[in-house]
């Protein structure tokens, strides 16, 4: 019995003795230590250049970070607030070898990380010019007309595509639109109909280290906006031989005119047309005075029908040379005879008032004469039915 009761005792102080212990030390948590991230992620081919230069840190803070080039300058950057991220200031730019490091605290310490990177070394820059119809590159907050036709010009070739990619456009009110390539260096956007009065249209052009094609990648970014305003629309019918002009829908002014004469001739080689063709045309500018030669498009003026004379009130209409313009010297002929080599002539009176009622990008359409069709390298855009049209882009 002795024993027994001896048994009992010490198990149960055997028992009471690991229950102390095991009341008096707390069970441990492991200490986790801190990780250094990079943005863009370290790679042995050449990173984006138009990228930021992140660093970032989970469980700990970051001490320090140095992102240097290849002649030591520093990349301008700064922490966050928390110290849990450090952004570049810049991108990381063309032709650049970097090296980092990032330093962190946590809870097991100092932890460092390092990082090298290069970015492309282009061969050449490609730069793109923003201009409405009239070749003209767009300012902040122009205005123009109902037609307005955005123009992308590369200065050089590039891959469709990836051009297309770069450039946005956006409208308010929204609307959907499209570019139509007309050469790897031209693209053209619109929409279906014409834009409504007041629209506001955004492009944007992110360029900047964006491939090109052939070793090519944009020079830099840009962004402009534009307003439309109110709808001119002039309609010139060589049924009536009258232009009916309107102004939000309303007619405001009806003008006798003399379109082309018709008939073509070959001259020098080359064929010539004397027709005003049939289209939707767009004002591009107006000049006052002009001086007209008809040697520009290939008539010399001593032939038969050549010319060369001072316009007064000429609204252009064509990249080939159409204008809207007076003469009186047709008046005799407007509305009712077809005299001019392909221009619109108009009384001085009319001539005075639309020159000073247009502005560029309203609309001019050519109704029932003869020849071919706009061509849209004449200013024909709004000629190119829109199925066609959205065949024109850059294909995903």
């Amino acid at each position: 019995m002795a024993v027994r009761r001896r048994q009992l005792l010490l198990g149960f102080a055997g028992a009471g003795g690991l229950v102390l212990a095991g009341c008096g030390r707390e069970p441990s948590t492991p200490r986790t230590p801190a990780k250094i991230h990079f943005e863009p992620a370290p790679a042995p081919q050449p990173v984006s250049a138009r990228a930021p230069g992140t660093v970032a840190v989970t469980d700990g803070t970051l001490t320090s970070v140095e992102w240097l080039d290849e002649t030591g300058r520093p990349l301008p950057g700064a922490p966050a607030a928390d110290q849990k991220s450090w952004v570049s200031a810049e991108p990381l730019g063309y032709g650049h070898t970097y090296t980092v490091k990032a330093v962190a605290k946590g809870e097991t310490g100092d932890i460092t990380a390092t990082a090298n990177y290069t970015t492309p070394r282009p061969d050449r820059l490609v730069d793109v010019s923003l201009r409405s119809a009239n070749q003209v590159e767009l300012s902040e907050n122009d205005t123009y007309g109902v037609g307005f036709v955005l123009v992308a010009h590369f200065t050089e070739a590039v891959d469709r595509r990836a051009a297309e990619s770069a450039l946005k456009v956006v409208t308010a009110p929204a609307v959907a639109g499209a570019w139509y390539w007309l050469d790897d260096r031209n693209a053209h956007w619109r929409p279906e109909l014409y834009h409504a009065p007041g629209t506001r249209i955004t492009v944007t052009a992110d360029l900047f280290g964006i491939p090109l094609g052939d070793a090519a990648f944009g020079l830099r970014d840009q962004r402009v906006s534009v307003t439309i305003g109110a709808a001119h629309v002039a309609i010139a019918d060589d049924d009536t031989k009258m232009i009916d002009v309107f102004d939000n829908g309303n007619l405001v002014r009806s003008m006798p005119t003399s379109m082309g004469m018709g008939g073509s001739a070959v001259i020098g080689g080359r064929q010539l047309s004397f027709w005003t063709r049939p289209g939707i045309y767009t004002v591009l500018d107006s000049s006052d005075p002009v001086i007209m030669d008809s040697a520009s498009y290939g008539l010399p003026t001593n032939a038969s029908l050549g010319y060369r004379t001072t316009i007064h009130h000429a609204v252009r209409i064509s990249h080939d040379g159409i204008y809207v313009h007076e003469l009186a010297q047709s008046m005799w002929a407007q509305g009712n005879t077809n005299v001019s080599h392909g221009c619109l002539n108009i009384s001085p009176a009319d001539a005075t008032w639309f020159f000073d009622f247009v502005v560029p990008g309203d609309v001019v359409e050519v109704r029932n004469t003869g020849g071919e069709p706009l061509d849209i390298w004449q200013n024909g855009d709004w000629s190119v039915p829109w199925p066609e049209w959205q065949q024109g882009r850059a294909q995903p």
